[in-house]
């Protein structure tokens, strides 16, 4: 099986050969038909992230399900999913409160191993670890079956893909993390997939002015066409003085930081009006630090979020019976019943 592979920061990824084990209990086998490539690559591609190494990239993509270990029940063979980068145990705390984004019931297992602490994946009889459990710039993945969401097979591979993290963390960040009310206004610094995103959200949220900032005008052309009712180009205009300006003097109710910098960090909280929501989606390199005066928060009643929230497997109150609200599926249920032209 052929998998791309980071086997050392700061020098490109290698196509290598690798030794796939099938899967183990509760454990599927997909075959990957399009995978996205995300900044979260990139950050431990470049060490901003450090992570044990030989490992498979990749956590966007979507494919076919080939071969189910035993107990699996929510997907089978033959099933269109896309990936989860995020467990869900369905028992923990924040499974148990629709905060799966937050799932802790697998913390006694590494990030980039299956649930038993063991690979799936070998080089040379030596484990190779996989990104977020997944690794999915491979021709197939072995991973758990909670990481794998059934969808339509109309959806086309290619737009089901970035569904998987784009899309999800942005519009989730909207519309289940800052809850966005119709009609407020929202400012979204950084237009790439996430940010993009963010101004879809914010239009399905119904806000308005949706102002978009960016270094680029083809970004800027890109977030009018997702909702954007205003644009920004940093590189000719002080971002917090231009918004500051569309909106009375005031700053926008809500700011989402797509980027993850120090600089944009602090443009967000700088940008909200009192009472108004700061919201951190973009994940910056581990040693980043922003300079955060909290007297711009606590005089003004102004409000720091951090991520934005996806949640993939809802309770259906018409189907659940008392203590079932997070039972799998049943096996001919899509769990996200979306269209290709939806």
């Amino acid at each position: 099986m052929r998998a791309a592979v980071l086997t050392e920061i700061n020098t490109p990824l290698q196509i290598l050969d690798l030794d796939q084990e099938p899967p183990n209990a509760k454990e599927v086998r997909v075959q990957v038909k399009a995978a996205g490539v995300c900044m979260s690559d990139w950050h431990v591609m470049n060490g901003d992230w450090p992570l044990p190494l030989p490992m498979v990239l990749g956590h966007e993509a979507a494919g076919i399900v080939v071969e189910n270990g035993p107990g699996v029940d929510n997907v089978k063979p033959g099933d269109h999913v896309i990936f989860s980068f995020r467990p869900h145990c369905g028992r923990c705390r924040y499974c148990s409160s629709g905060q799966t984004v937050l799932c802790i019931g697998h913390n006694d297992t590494p990030r980039w191993r299956m649930h038993d602490g063991t690979a799936r994946v070998k080089l040379n009889g030596e484990p190779v670890n996989q990104m977020a459990r997944i690794g999915t710039f491979s021709e197939e993945v072995v991973c758990p079956a909670e990481q794998v969401i059934r969808v339509r097979h109309d959806l086309p591979f290619t737009h089901a893909a970035i569904i998987g993290c784009s899309v999800a963390t942005g519009i989730g960040a909207v519309i289940r993390h800052a809850r966005v009310p119709a009609g407020s206004s929202v400012l979204v610094i950084g237009c790439g997939g996430v940010g993009l995103n963010v101004v879809q959200g914010a239009r399905l949220a119904g806000a308005s002015p949706i102002i978009a900032c960016d270094l680029r005008d083809n970004k800027l052309d890109y977030a009018r066409n997702f909702g954007a009712t205003h644009t920004v180009n940093a590189t000719t205009e002080n971002v917090v003085e231009r918004v500051r300006e569309m909106t009375e003097g005031l700053g926008v109710d809500t700011a989402f930081d797509a980027i993850g910098s120090e600089q944009t960090a602090l443009q967000v909280i700088e940008a909200v009006a009192p009472a108004g929501r700061a919201v951190l989606v973009g994940i910056p390199a581990f040693a980043t630090r922003a300079p955060i005066n909290p007297s711009q928060r606590e005089g003004h009643q102004r409000h720091l979020l951090r991520l934005g929230a996806a949640q993939y497997r809802l309770p259906d109150p018409r189907r659940s019976r008392p203590g079932e609200e997070n039972q799998p599926r049943r096996s001919d249920q899509p769990d996200l019943p979306v269209r290709a032209d939806q």
